[in-house]
């Protein structure tokens, strides 16, 4: 289980591939003054494995990432409320179309 103290937090992010790139680091003590942003873990070759968008102190949006050995995502699992979306990825990281 992640501990708070493993969390990044950002305020926006920017394109529309997987992962996210995200922007505009906050500080854990800047967070009282936001409604929205986004929380965010890292796996051990640094590479983002979760990102939540929280909205008024709520997950309002997820994603969970994993990797290939090369680095390349390969999967990703995007939860928006009860809607759950899996997405493969080939080799370059694009989603694959079945």
């Amino acid at each position: 289980m992640t501990q708070a103290t493993d969390y990044k937090y950002f305020l926006t992010y920017s394109g529309v591939r997987m992962p996210l790139k995200l922007l505009e680091p906050l500080a854990a003590d800047e967070l009282g003054n936001r409604n929205t942003y986004f929380r965010v873990t890292y796996d051990s070759a640094g590479r983002i494995a979760t990102c939540e968008k929280l909205v008024y102190g709520e997950v309002e949006l997820s994603h969970h990432y994993s990797y290939r050995d090369d680095g390349s995502l390969a999967h990703a699992r995007v939860e928006l409320g009860d809607e759950v979306t899996e997405v493969d990825c080939d080799a370059g990281g694009a989603p694959l179309r079945s």
